[in-house]
């Protein structure tokens, strides 16, 4: 699993950071989650390929998540992309891209499918044989899922000595990772777990932005590998937090504690602060296994 800052500030726009965007690659797949203004720019940058994107997953339709959707969906077109686009984002999001393509005379060569959210309850909004991504309902000044990626369990591994010392063919070589015993010629029945070793544990992502603090999401992210929790402000403008809707880096902690997850990344920092070490500061109190978002930060997990 491999995740791609591409921006993590909040609204207020600066020369020096980026708002929301960035790119999960896990099990072969690029999705985009959020799409906000220089998202191409930043694409660029981190030489990300555009063709590898199919999915775009958008929080909600505040500026600094979505603006640079419609020029993501043009340059697409310029490009000359085939492919089909599915896009995942609250209702009314169709309406707005749509409008701004016919008014611009730039609708696109390839299909673009839009998948509208509406609902308040934790739904499955995209499934494939190796990924599973669900929402999860956010507490914010309008409608906000953010979103749960997990990977599938996937096939056993082969015990390629044991495989060649019982000399089994390769064309059985599929039937043994998918989990099944093998018969020699003999009559001999080798049992699975003699042949592969259990497979990799499946990881999952779960992304958070934005959002007031709300314990009642715990359940829906209990236990996952890594959470992104947004932190706009620290604690000394809790206040602040309480009135627009967003998060402190505590109260970031607190929900990675108890939903007991493996690791937690800050970001969607208030560009009032001109230290984000202070984030990680303030939360690690709480919940020591800490990583702070940057424009531009690469995180791999294995």
């Amino acid at each position: 699993m491999k995740l791609t800052i591409l921006g993590c500030y909040a609204a207020t726009p600066r020369t020096i950071t980026n708002p929301t965007a960035q790119i999960l690659e896990i099990r072969n797949r690029m999705f985009l989650i959020d799409c906000g203004e220089g998202t191409q720019v930043q694409l660029r940058k981190n030489k990300l390929k555009f063709s590898k994107i199919n999915h775009i997953f958008i929080s909600h339709l505040h500026g600094d998540h979505f603006y640079g959707l419609v020029g993501l969906i043009s340059t697409f077109m310029l490009l000359s992309r085939q492919t089909d686009l599915h896009v995942y984002g609250p209702k009314g999001i169709k309406e707005i891209v749509l409008l701004q393509l016919r008014y611009s005379n730039s609708f696109t060569g390839y299909n673009l499918y839009f998948h509208e959210l509406t609902s308040t309850e934790s739904e499955v909004i995209y499934e494939d044989e190796k990924v599973l991504v669900k929402t999860i309902p956010l507490k914010h000044r309008i409608y906000t899922n953010g979103f749960l990626f997990e990977e599938k369990i996937g096939d056993r591994k082969l015990n390629v000595d044991a495989v060649n010392k019982n000399k089994i063919e390769t064309c059985y070589f599929q039937k043994i990772k998918n989990g099944s015993d093998i018969t020699l010629d003999d009559g001999t029945i080798i049992p699975n777990e003699e042949l592969t070793f259990d497979p990799i544990q499946p990881k999952s992502y779960a992304f958070c932005s934005d959002t007031a603090f709300d314990e009642t999401i715990i359940p829906s992210i209990q236990n996952v590998d890594i959470l992104y929790h947004e932190t706009t402000f620290l604690e000394t403008e809790v206040d602040k937090a309480e009135k627009t809707m967003h998060s402190t880096a505590k109260q970031a902690a607190l929900i990675a504690k108890g939903a007991n997850v493996k690791q937690l990344i800050l970001g969607h920092y208030s560009t009032r602060y001109a230290n984000i070490d202070l984030f990680q500061q303030e939360a690690e109190v709480i919940f020591p296994n800490i990583l702070l978002a940057d424009d531009g930060k690469v995180f791999e997990f294995e």
